[in-house]
């Protein structure tokens, strides 16, 4: 970089190419791709501060102290910032202007070290004229919303590591906790707790056709001057919260045939009321996630990173905001863009001014809106933009304009109709009423542009379909008709969906929108909640996760206390209190409140197995292990005998698992050994089984004479074991066969099972080397394997199918690395990573479709399809993923406890002479075995192939 450039750091890849673009030659814009540094892992801290800093990363006896290294990913980061600002003359330090950003940017500057000027420069939207006036308008670093940021990260590390492990001892291992996480979690459990307790009650009603010049449906609303019972006037527990008359079906129906009878009505009311509705407030971004929601089906994540890639590129303004205000050129944009479109009566005369709920003054950016000072039409951009991207565009810029428009006006008539059922004696009432409404808009303002979506109400069957209802006046007949008798029962709560989760947290002032994205996904891939459609299932390890934080936990769950750390977070953005008394606080208690480091050492004992169980039954008790949730159901005639598990399927809901569910899984026929016929090489009986890990094949003795079988279902009928004796010989274990994810124990056959038992299956010799090559099945999928090399297979199918010719193809493409597949293997191919510098390529794995650049592997995210990522996201997916840091390994604790004792092996010099002589007896020498066999093996046949090649 010559001298005299500015150096401008920003925080995506994106970013940085849109802004480069705006500045010139004068500018070198660089990302840091994310954060370059966090709390140090525990290995990461030097022996002399282990002391202080071991435990959290975090000194809490020194002011709370963090200890931050930057990233392994970042190393190669860094050191090019650092190269670049060498030949700078100024930094301006360029990441998002909200406390995340602030952050980034102080991390920046303590890892960097500048000698040079450094500024902050700030902007809410990436267009050539925000950012030249950003760089004309820079400031100093805001060290309050630093403070903030990092009293947020380390009350999340003290939190997360102090009750997290009290879940992995007392539920299940590889759980976490989190401030805000787990407050919504025990909401989405609370929810299901009001569904499982939840009583309905029945009503019925009746509807018929009344007419005039045309025709309309009313619905009964009162019996003799009597209010006819609603969903709205039943309680939780299906009783009658005030005095209302309520229909049987048999009454009903009576009255359906009496008004068919009679056949006349007369009209007896006609009220008409105009009122009108005042637009949206432009998105903030809990509003903006709702609305995806709702409307696109988006979830909260997805919106996020969909909205991310639209300010990155300069189509939106900045989307982590609490602000609806708008600037003035905006407020025009909009103003002009709704005459334009709709005429000159779409907007008021004086422009609307939104008030925001924020209260951080520092952080009250813009409200999401298109960028700009005039607006992109959708239409204007669509060739510009993914699927996705268009779609939220095209809602942002339509709530955006409608905000600015006028009020709706409409006229709602209501019209009852009174029918005379006194002709019919058995019935016993004197005469009934029915009701009709429609609403007409008389100007529809800004419904012209925009109408928000609604989340799912319960008792919606009470609610009438909006008509268009003839002109009629009090006193008109109508002729009644085809009279209905209609049921009705009373709904539970609707579950929460991401939407309204995202609305419910705000509300409670619980967390920051610019974070339900990620607590959301949390929730979801820690296993405390399923998505059945848009609804969120908690399981029933969330059950038991929640009663624990509820029984021991009380104050750092309740809702009002999270709430309150919020308000804390704020005022330290504010400047309004101090980083260090607040954790202070928070930690070793106060006056005000209880500490965290207090109610962690008073515990007290702790009923795991009291904390995992839900009772359904006197006799049925829900409980959830190592393997997932199943009944423990005890028999009342020997209740000392042990208790029967019954297995409770995992798509079923814990509001589903009532009484009567439980006993109908109680009662369900238990699957035996299904026989499927005869091995005919070796006459033993080939039967399929359900097991713990799923359903097998396993080939067996033939079943002797005297065996039981049922002939309705080919089970074989075990007969009682015998009590134990003396210890025999161990028999030989049964061959036995997984079934393939495609089979099912229902409809697998005799062939197929044959196949499965045959694996692995020789497909030939290597020609080169000699080395058998076998395909099989295993943890990961289906594979070849020649001698310690594997390769993985593109379908299970391919395990009997592949050939010869076809496995030795595969093995001829490198194994790692940019072409470790056949190019027709990659669902999609783009250039080089900016960072890694390698190409970027969408696969289909194991676990769904994943972005790879050959050294990162990023999965698509759930609700997201590979032909929508397009080179900006996939950049963006791979960025953030580094950004995270390595997933810590599983077992690494104890690999490294297998390796230590192999260190020891020069010093048994005697027994070097002769190692196969002893064999080896602990599992670290097993696999340090293993090890030095395979080294040995791939050894030989390196030499083996290098000998050939020279002859």
């Amino acid at each position: 970089m010559a001298q005299g450039k500015k150096l401008v750091i920003v925080e995506s890849p994106t970013k940085m190419r849109s802004i480069q673009g705006y500045l010139g030659d004068g500018y070198e814009v660089l990302s840091s791709v994310g954060h370059i540094r966090d709390l140090a892992d525990k290995k990461d801290i030097p022996a002399a501060d282990k002391q202080a800093y071991g435990k959290y990363s975090i000194d809490v006896d020194n002011d709370f102290d963090p200890y931050y290294v930057v990233s392994d990913r970042k190393t190669k980061t860094v050191a090019e910032l650092k190269r670049a600002l060498k030949t700078a003359d100024e930094l301006l330090l360029a990441t998002d202007e909200d406390r995340e950003g602030e952050a980034i940017a102080w991390h920046l500057l303590e890892t960097l070290k500048p000698k040079v000027p450094v500024k902050r420069m700030v902007f809410h939207e990436i267009t050539k004229d925000a950012i030249q006036a950003a760089v004309g308008n820079t400031r100093e670093l805001d060290t309050d919303l630093v403070d903030a940021q990092e009293t947020r990260r380390i009350l999340d590390r003290l939190y997360g590591w102090d009750v997290s492990p009290v879940l992995w001892y007392k539920v299940k291992t590889g759980l976490s906790a989190g401030r805000v996480q787990s407050a919504a979690t025990r909401m989405i459990v609370e929810r299901e707790r009001e569904r499982m307790a939840f009583v309905s009650a029945d009503y019925w009603d009746v509807e018929a056709l009344a007419s005039s010049t045309s025709g309309f449906r009313v619905r009964l609303v009162r019996v003799d001057g009597g209010q006819l019972a609603r969903g709205t006037d039943f309680d939780d527990a299906g009783k009658l919260k005030k005095a209302v008359v309520v229909l049987d079906e048999k009454r009903a129906a009576s009255l359906a045939l009496a008004v068919d009878a009679e056949g006349v009505g007369t009209v007896s009311k006609v009220e008409a009321k105009p009122g009108t509705r005042s637009p949206y407030a432009p998105f903030t971004t809990s509003t903006m996630q709702q609305e995806a929601g709702r409307k696109l089906s988006m979830s909260a994540k997805q919106a996020m990173s969909v909205a991310q890639r639209l300010y990155e590129k300069g189509y939106i303004t900045y989307m982590r905001t609490d602000s609806t205000a708008l600037s003035t050129q905006a407020v025009q944009a909009a103003r002009s863009q709704a005459v334009a479109l709709y005429g000159d009566t779409a907007v008021p005369l004086k422009p609307r001014v939104y008030k925001s709920k924020s209260k951080n003054a520092q952080e009250a950016h813009e409200a999401i809106r298109p960028s700009g000072e005039t607006f992109r039409t959708p239409s204007s951009v669509s060739s510009e933009l993914d699927r996705e991207e268009f779609r939220l565009y095209d809602l942002i810029w339509k709530r955006t304009v409608a905000s600015q428009m006028a009020d709706a006006k409409y006229e709602t008539t209501t019209v009852t109709v009174a029918v005379d059922t006194s002709s019919t004696p058995e019935l016993d009432t004197q005469s009934v009423e029915f009701t009709a409404s429609g609403t007409v808009y008389t100007f529809k303002g800004f419904l012209e542009a925009y109408e928000e979506g609604r989340d799912e109400k319960r008792n919606s069957q009470d609610t009438s379909d909006e008509q268009s209802l003839p002109v009629v006046a009090v006193g008109d007949e109508l002729r009644m008709s085809d009279a209905e008798a209609k049921g009705h029962r009373t709904t539970p709560k609707p579950r929460y969906t991401e939407a309204s989760l995202v609305k419910a947290l705000e509300e409670h002032g619980i967390g920051r929108p610019s974070t339900f994205a990620s607590i959301i996904g949390t929730v979801i891939d820690r296993g405390y909640a399923t998505k059945r459609g848009q609804a969120l299932v908690p399981t029933w390890l969330a059950f038991s996760v929640v009663r624990l934080l509820e029984e021991h936990f009380a104050d750092l769950i309740d809702y009002d206390f999270t709430a309150a750390l919020e308000d804390d977070l704020d005022a330290i953005a504010r400047g309004e209190q101090k980083r260090v008394e607040w954790l202070r606080s928070f930690y070793y208690g106060s006056d005000q409140q209880v500490g965290l480091r207090q109610v962690v050492d008073n515990l007290g004992e702790i009923d795991a197995r009291a904390l995992n169980s839900t009772r359904i039954t006197d006799t049925a008790t829900l409980r959830f292990g190592k393997y997932g949730p199943y009944l423990e159901v005890v028999d009342p005639t020997a209740p000392d005998e042990k208790p029967r598990i019954v297995n409770v399927p995992e798509d079923l809901a814990p509001d589903e698992l009532t009484a009567e569910k439980a006993q109908e899984l109680i009662d369900a026929p238990v699957a035996g050994d299904r026989v499927l016929g005869v091995n005919p090489e070796n006459g033993k009986v080939i039967v399929v089984k359900d097991g713990r890990f799923g359903p097998y094949v396993q080939e067996n003795d033939p079943v002797s004479d005297d065996a039981d079988v049922d002939e309705s279902t080919g089970e074989v009928v075990e007969k009682p074991k015998p009590k134990r004796g003396a210890k025999k010989d161990a028999a030989p274990k049964p061959r036995t066969g997984s079934l393939f994810r495609s089979m099912s124990v229902d409809t697998i056959d005799l062939d197929t099972a044959l196949q499965l038992l045959s694996l692995p299956r020789v497909v030939g010799t290597d020609p080169e080397s000699g080395d058998e090559i076998t395909a099989q099945n295993g943890r990961y999928g289906p594979y070849l394997k020649k001698g310690t090399d594997s390769r993985s297979l593109e379908s299970e199918s391919q395990i009997f199918d592949v050939t010869l010719e076809q496995a030795l193809e595969i093995y001829r493409q490198p194994k790692y690395g940019a072409g470790a597949r056949r190019a027709s293997s990659a669902l999609a191919e783009f250039e080089a990573d900016p960072v890694s510098g390698k190409p970027i390529r969408i696969r289909d794995g194991r676990f769904g479709a994943y972005v790879t650049d050959g050294e990162t592997n990023v999965t698509i995210p759930r609700g997201q399809k590979p032909e929508d990522i397009t080179f900006e996201i996939a950049v963006q997916m791979l960025a953030d993923k580094r950004a995270k840091g390595p997933a810590p390994k599983r077992g690494a604790r104890g690999a490294a406890a297998k390796k230590a004792p192999a260190k020891k092996a020069p010093a048994k010099k005697p027994a070097a002479k002769k190692p196969a002589a002893k064999k080896p007896q602990t599992d670290a020498e097993k696999a340090a075995a293993r090890s030095a066999a395979a080294k040995k093996a791939a050894a030989t046949r390196a030499a083996n192939a290098a000998k050939k090649r020279s002859e």
